[in-house]
């Protein structure tokens, strides 16, 4: 029997439990992308191991990425989704069990937050190929649009609300609600009813030097498509700036901004970035209609730089909360532009592989570099310094992406340059 896929994403069954089950888990991390930092800055007060957990929850993806992606690729997409969540679940559910116990550590909160990562890059490989199979090629940046909205939404309620939780509630007690929420996912992907993978019929068994094989089919697309290989580098300078910027938000809301690592202040600091998000989401359907995906990097770029280097410079915690909003738009902006060209152009066996690549390079290098540097100069400079320092460096990637293909690419001269 041949599956009728409704025209509109609101009206396909099987979409809206893959977005409720992207929705639940987002909110579930961002409650722990907050609590987390703060629960080791409270137990240890130290700036570089706060700064440690940004790095970590990005680490995993150099050691495990291009692999998760490869054998993603090999695996059934549904199967290895419902299994990283389940996983996690129960990684995440032994921070407040511990704590309830009387025995956590900080020892204990990192192991988890690294271990986590990893277990989520073989998520993220399915889901990077699944998307594109499950709603069609040409409703990518549409769907990538509604879960990013969700997302940014999530962003725009849960700091908050997370802020003031934490001013009566321990860290590690809020935790369990991201536990409940990898559960939920796992629950709502396993409802879905069509395919995200296609036939993986004749594929050479599974050896080492197969799976070596495939990572370099997809490192070898990546390098030789000149808008993919550009946008990954543009996404991995970015970051670097990004990851900094994160890994010093605590430190700076609480010995710049003076407003604590608690209460609706700090939320809101957090919680803004969420509406830059939604705003970058709801406007990424509209622009493609406007100009080509190479265009919206090139006129993005330069204004999140600039927002990088300005936002910490905030005088006041309000000018900040602005700020940071300005500069999410801008930033998600570019991301979400890039994952949806990615996934439009690749060919739907390498899904899985380039993406986790370029999430590698991005997310991986730039984003644990950034955190692991920016770390080293709060605490060398203080934090204000510190995020400045990184905010420059993304003037780096406005440089390179106005000098590569990107420019020719969003000229329309030579579509593909590859």
């Amino acid at each position: 029997m041949t599956t009728v896929v409704p025209d509109r994403l609101r009206d396909d069954p099987d979409f809206r439990r893959y977005w409720t089950a992207r929705a639940l888990s987002i909110t579930g991390s961002m409650v722990t992308a907050i609590a987390l930092p703060v629960l080791v800055y409270r137990l240890s007060g130290s700036t570089v191991l706060t700064a440690l957990v940004t790095a970590l929850e990005s680490a995993p993806y150099l050691l495990t990425g291009l692999f998760a992606g490869a054998l993603a690729d090999r695996w059934n997409r549904r199967r290895v989704m419902i299994t990283a969540d389940c996983v996690n679940a129960v990684l995440v559910g032994s921070v407040p069990v511990a704590h309830l116990l009387g025995v956590l550590s900080i020892a204990h909160v990192l192991v988890v937050a690294f271990t986590v990562q990893s277990v989520y890059t073989f998520f993220d490989g399915a889901n990077f190929g699944a998307l594109p199979v499950l709603v069609g090629r040409a409703r990518v940046a549409q769907a990538n649009s509604a879960v990013w909205t969700a997302s940014s939404l999530i962003e725009l309620f849960v700091p908050p609300l997370t802020g003031l939780t934490l001013a009566v509630l321990d860290p590690a007690s809020l935790l369990t609600l991201d536990a409940l929420s990898f559960a939920a996912s796992a629950f709502a992907v396993r409802g879905i009813v069509r395919a995200m993978s296609e036939s993986r019929a004749g594929q050479p068994p599974l050896r080492p030097r197969v799976v070596l094989t495939d990572i370099g089919d997809g490192l070898r697309y990546l390098i030789h498509h000149a808008g993919v290989r550009t946008m990954t580098i543009v996404g991995s300078v970015q970051s670097f700036a990004g990851g900094g910027f994160m890994a010093l938000i605590v430190v700076w809301c609480d010995r710049v901004l003076h407003i604590g690592t608690s209460g609706l202040r700090f939320g809101l600091v957090w919680g803004t970035w969420g509406i830059g998000g939604l705003i970058a989401a709801l406007s990424l359907p509209r622009l493609l209609k406007r100009m080509p995906p190479a265009a919206i990097t090139l006129y993005a770029l330069p204004v999140s730089a600039l927002l990088g280097v300005l936002t910490p410079l905030s005088p006041d915690w309000v000018a900040a909360a602005f700020a940071t909003l300005v500069w999410g738009s801008a930033y998600v902006l570019v991301i979400v532009n890039a994952i949806s060209y990615r996934q439009q152009v690749t060919p739907e066996k390498l899904l899985g592989r380039v993406n986790t690549a370029g999430r590698m390079l991005s997310w991986g290098v730039g984003w644990t570099l950034g955190s692991v540097v920016g770390g080293v100069l709060g605490n060398a400079f203080g934090p204000r310094t510190g995020m400045v320092l990184m905010g420059l460096c993304g003037c780096v990637g406005v440089v390179f992406a106005w000098t590569s293909p990107l420019r020719r690419i969003a000229a329309g001269q030579d579509a593909e340059l590859s």
